[in-house]
């Protein structure tokens, strides 16, 4: 009797682009994006579909945010589900030290399992937090960051709202969001700046990655 085929796709290669992206850390990249091809995928963080383009789509797309992020900065993921864009973050920028803020008890204990598995290669801290960006616990277990990134969580003025709290003068807010979003922008403006933000405009990061370039809105919290 012939076995059944196995349903999830094998992890796709790296394009060479990676290499770049990760230098030494390549290996742990690669790791990653395995981990998110069979667990993320069997415990429906990623869709199947997803898996021959999680380097492009996901990873290397994730990434890119780095150009938009201080050397040394203190990052707080929220919404981080599969650890993006987090992970790749910051494996590709080993100087940050980096919360990953999720609630989904099933999305922790991959995140969780991930960081003991790549931590190694960041010279700064990471971290696993459970709970919600909005949730006053949860900003008081984070502390002072520099920069919160999200990517696909919510329209930008409800996510300016939930993470009000972790958003202190100076703190910028980098959200990885569609091109829909992009072309709200300009109307959003005056929500924004009304919820305290600066400095709002779309940064086009990652020119030198072909699929995987992508644009992020910017913004950063005011003065109280």
């Amino acid at each position: 009797m012939s076995q059944a085929a196995d349903p999830t796709p094998a992890p796709p290669p790296p394009p060479e682009v990676a290499e770049e992206v990760f230098g030494d850390a390549l290996p742990a990249a690669r790791a990653f994006v395995a981990k998110l091809a069979t667990d993320g995928v069997t415990r429906g963080l990623i869709g199947p579909r997803e898996v021959p383009r999680l380097w492009e789509r996901h990873v290397l797309n994730s990434a890119a945010v780095a150009e938009a992020v201080p050397q040394g900065a203190r990052v707080v993921d929220v919404g981080s589900g599969a650890g993006l864009p987090g992970i790749p973050l910051g494996l590709a920028r080993p100087d940050v030290a980096l919360t990953l803020v999720e609630p989904m008890a099933r999305r922790v204990e991959f995140l969780q399992e991930a960081v003991a598995e790549l931590a190694d290669e960041a010279r700064a801290p990471w971290r696993v937090l459970r709970g919600r960006a909005e949730e006053r616990s949860v900003a008081g277990a984070v502390g002072p960051v520099d920069v919160v990134t999200a990517r696909a969580v919510a329209p930008l003025p409800r996510l300016v709202g939930w993470c009000r709290g972790l958003l202190r003068p100076g703190t910028q807010l980098v959200a990885l969001v569609g091109t829909r979003a992009i072309q709200e922008l300009p109307a959003l403006i005056p929500e924004l700046e009304a919820a305290g933000m600066r400095d709002i405009h779309p940064r086009a990061v990652g020119a030198s990655l072909g699929e995987a370039a992508t644009t992020v809105v910017v913004m950063t919290r005011g003065a109280r």
